[in-house]
């Protein structure tokens, strides 16, 4: 069953919401931008999120504006880092809230993971093909994000975060949930030799070598290789004690889909960017 549910009322931004968390946590919000209902004009119409564009920066603003509003926070709770594919994870304080929101040079430097515990933060991080990572503890009331291309994949970036989760707030991994969110899928994600290297490394690493057929798959193309990010992304989730049955992972691609979805390889390069978010509402 598809995690993410489509939630637009015909006014609001249309998104796609991690329907089962929020039961489990009424004051949780966790989901997905589509790229409609916002305000940016061609070629990042029209629900663009990321400065980093060339995007109209009022634009940009606007969408954050109407996406926050829409979800119950204040848009300066808007708390974003400074993606830059690799595998720092940044822990969230109240001081922090709002770093990132309204320009690229606020926000958390050089980091893709992102951690709190404080209620009224909304964790946020971009992508027009890379995979969406989130993270719930529903015990200690911990919530998290990465951003996860090939690169923070393979530097294991979701093990860094449930590390981070454990270390700063004692979470235990057999009690934290994860979520896959939408992105490009195995179908439409051709790698080379160089690619598959680190990621027969990556596997290599964490003990898994004999799953390398289950995320890659030999392309028609000689030398190319069919990546299945996703799910090498839930392997080492697994690796590092999550439950196989506290992960939920879409089936939507996001390349396959580019009527809903930005997408770099796509689009070539030229186009807008999604939203992860995550957040718990202030009581």
């Amino acid at each position: 069953m598809e995690p993410y549910i489509r939630n637009d009322n015909g006014k609001q931004p249309e998104r796609y919401e991690l329907h089962s968390w929020q039961l489990m946590m009424p004051d949780l919000s966790a989901g997905f931008s589509s790229r409609h209902g916002g305000v940016s004009k061609a070629p990042y119409d029209s629900l663009n999120l990321a400065f980093h564009v060339n995007d109209d920066p009022e634009a940009v603003l606007q969408n954050r504006r109407l996406l926050a509003e829409s979800l119950g926070f204040e848009p300066e709770s808007w708390t974003c880092g400074q993606q830059v594919h690799g595998n720092r994870v940044a822990v969230v304080s109240a001081e922090e809230r709002g770093k990132g929101y309204l320009d690229m040079a606020g926000a958390l430097q050089d980091c893709d993971g992102l951690v709190t515990n404080v209620p009224g933060i909304l964790l946020t991080s971009f992508y027009a093909d890379c995979v969406p990572l989130y993270f719930l503890d529903p015990v200690k009331r911990v919530v998290a994000l990465a951003h996860a291309g090939w690169k923070g994949t393979v530097l294991r970036i979701a093990e860094a975060v449930i590390g981070t989760m454990k270390s700063e707030f004692g979470s235990a991994p057999d009690h934290i949930h994860t979520a896959i969110g939408p992105s490009i899928g195995e179908c439409c994600y051709e790698v080379d030799d160089v690619v598959m290297s680190r990621v027969r490394e990556t596997l290599g690493e964490i003990g898994a070598s004999g799953l390398i057929t289950d995320v890659a798959q030999t392309s028609q193309n000689e030398g190319k290789f069919m990546l299945n990010l996703k799910e090498l992304n839930r392997i080492i989730m697994i690796k590092a004690g999550i439950l196989p049955t506290h992960i939920e992972c879409t089936s939507w691609c996001t390349s396959c889909h580019h009527d809903k979805f930005f997408s770099y390889r796509k689009e070539q390069g030229v186009t807008g960017r999604m939203a992860s978010w995550i957040g718990m509402k202030e009581r």
